[in-house]
This record gives structure tokens, sequence and C-alpha cells, in this order.
């Protein structure tokens, strides 16, 4: 009798010890398709260590509510096709969620081959944040990031409050650059006393000179470039070597150091980089400090952070925050997208998103300056 009871008793305890291997065994996916190759931008990548920055932080904590974080990535190879076809593979992951596309034409391709119709999978995050991307947009569909029509917003209200009567815009024969050239002509209408006046321009160098010349001849008291990242940064290399001195503005996407490449330190200075997440190598918020955390235990050779690291970070950590606050013991992305609409205001300490009155999460925006030394100023 004795010994039944004590094999009973080891039966127990071994239950119980695999019942915590299974329950820890429970993971919950989420994955990136992005242009890993074929861009001329570190974008997809840094994100990719923002997202498994904090992947690797809440797992080395016991996961979220016990449940762990798994990971994957796909390269998209920056188009359209490959977008589809990664997408594709990616479903067959069953991820929840999948973090921060990048690409005009990646999204464009999404909503015409109605991929998110086709499966109940939530994307969390989505780059660039044009206007023709956001509007109608898609019910799974969550941007977290202020989108191009508030960056634009604050850059031309900012240069009106500057005295700026007349502004140049440079901007690229895309839906990206077509459309934000829309948002700074209605913005402008609502601005007593200033002036928009455009060019238009394709990617290529000779193309970027002559509208250059062309915006020149205008007299611009400022310039504003809208396009994809390369085309922001060549178009104010080719501003500057059109002699144009004026202040320039370009929007959030452009790596302050392909900037710099680019047009030179001297030809960078001064530029303002609209922002819309608060300064990742800054210290005074909570985000920062754990963030920077994060970052420093999964990548301690990286000393600089990038808004796209922290961009990564905020995109799994808001999966990471539902899945804290759902009551469903099986995490789906009905579990994710009901904790998103019914919540309110997330804080992540120092950065909040909302999409209880709709899919566009932060409205935030800020200008950042590029220095003397070639770096960015907040």
């Amino acid at each position: 009798m004795k010994s039944t009871l004590l094999r009973c008793a080891r039966m127990l305890s071994i239950a119980a010890v695999l019942g915590a291997g299974a329950a820890w065994g429970q993971e919950v996916t989420i994955g990136q398709v992005g242009p890993f190759t074929k861009i001329p931008v570190p974008d997809a990548v840094e994100i990719n260590e923002g997202i498994q920055a904090y992947v690797q932080q809440v797992n080395k904590s016991g996961g979220v509510r016990g449940l762990k974080l798994n990971f994957f990535d796909l390269d998209d190879r920056y188009s359209g096709d490959g977008f589809a076809e990664q997408f594709g593979k990616a479903m067959q992951k069953k991820p929840v969620a999948l973090l921060s596309p990048i690409g005009s034409e990646a999204l464009l391709r999404m909503f015409k081959d109605k991929l998110l119709d086709e499966s109940d999978v939530l994307v969390i995050n989505a780059i660039p944040g044009a206007e023709v991307l956001r509007n109608p947009g898609h019910p799974h569909l969550f941007h977290l990031r202020a989108g191009d029509k508030q960056q634009i917003e604050k850059i031309v209200n900012h240069a009106r409050t500057l005295g700026v009567s007349k502004m140049g815009v440079l901007y690229q024969d895309l839906a990206i650059g077509t459309s934000g050239f829309a948002v700074a002509q209605d913005t402008a209408k609502a601005a007593p006393g200033l002036g928009i006046q455009g060019v238009k321009s394709g990617p290529g160098a000779p193309e970027m000179a002559a509208a250059a010349q062309e915006l020149k001849k205008l007299e611009p008291q400022t310039v504003l470039v809208v396009g994809a990242p390369r085309f922001m940064a060549d178009g104010v290399a080719a501003l500057r070597k059109a002699g144009m001195s004026q202040s320039m503005f370009i929007l959030s996407y452009v790596p302050t150091p392909m900037l710099v490449k680019l047009a030179g330190v001297e030809g960078a200075r001064g530029v303002g980089i609209a922002q819309t997440y608060p300064n990742p190598n800054g210290i005074v918020l909570p985000l920062q400090r754990d963030f920077q955390a994060a970052m420093k235990a999964a990548y301690p050779q990286v000393t600089t952070y990038t808004s796209f690291h922290l961009e990564g970070y905020l995109s799994a950590r808001t999966v990471g925050e539902a899945i804290k606050r759902s009551k469903d013991a099986v995490i789906t992305p009905a579990s994710i997208e009901k904790v998103l609409r019914t919540t309110g205001e997330i804080d992540f300490g120092g950065y909040r998103v909302d999409f209880s009155k709709g899919q566009i999460g932060s409205k935030w925006v800020d200008i950042a300056v590029v220095g003397a030394d070639g770096k960015l100023h907040y």
C-alpha cells in the first residue's frame, strides 16, 4: 500500500512538472515579413532587432502570462510579389500578428489581393504612413505611429509659425509623394498667408537635378521633400547641389546616417526630420529605459539606437500588452483585436496609443534637427 502511494505521489509530481512544461510550451507566434534585401536603407533590420529585443526580454522574465512569444521573419525582397508570396508562407506558421511591414508596393499588394480578408491575422504597424495606405485602410491593420498626414501637417504649421509665407515641395511620382503633396496643399489652405508650390520628380539623378533647378526658380523660403526614404535623402542632396541653402524638412523614414552620407554633413545640417517616436537614446522616459535595457541585453554591440529599433520594440510590445490584458485562455488574433479596441489609452511609459476610436494609435509628432555634428538633435 505504501509503495503504491509512493508511486502515485511520484506520478503526480511528474505530471506537475510536465504540466508546467506544457504551460510554457504554449507559444504565441508573431512574425515580420519585410525587405531584408534589395532595399538601400536598414529599416527592416533595425525593426527586426527591436522586435527581437522585446521578445528576448519578455521570454527571459517568464513570458507574457506564462506564454512564450515565438518570433519568425521572412524576406519579401522589397517587392509586392515577394510580400504576397511570403505572406502565404507566414500564414502556415499561424501567427496572431505580423509586425511592421515596409514599402508602398507591399502594402498596396496586401490591399489589392485582399490578404487580410483571407486570414484573421492582424498587422500591427506599417511603413510608410501615406494617406492612401491608411484611408480607408483595413480593420485588421493597426497603425502605431502618426502617419504622413500628421507629419506633414506638423511641418507645414511649424513653418508658418516661423513666418514662412512661401513653401516649396519636391515630391516623388509615387503614391507616397503625390498624396503627401496633396496633404501639404490642404494644410496650407488652413494656414492663412502660406503658399505652397510643388515640383514632381522621379528618383533618377538627372530627373532630380532638373526638378531641383525648377524648384529653385520658385524661390521658396523653405522646402519639404516627400517620397520614399532614398528619394528624400537624394532630394536634399540635389537641392543643396543646386545651390539652395534654405531650411528643409523630410519625413521620419529617413535614417540620419543615410542623409549625411548622401548630402554630406554640411548639406544635412539644419534639415528638420519629423519624428513619430520619442528619442530612442533619451533617458527621461520609462519607455526609453525599458527599451535600452532590452537592446543592451540582446545586442550589446549596438551602442546607438534608431527610431526604427524603438518602432520594432513597440510593435512587439503592443502585442505583449494585449496578451497581458486579455482574459482569453487561448490567445488568438481576435483576442488581440478585442483588447486594442476596448482598452482605450495604453501607456508604454511616455508613449501612448489608443485604438478605441480607430485604426491609428498615435498622432504624436515632433521635429528633430540634424546638427553640425551630423547627428539628430531632439
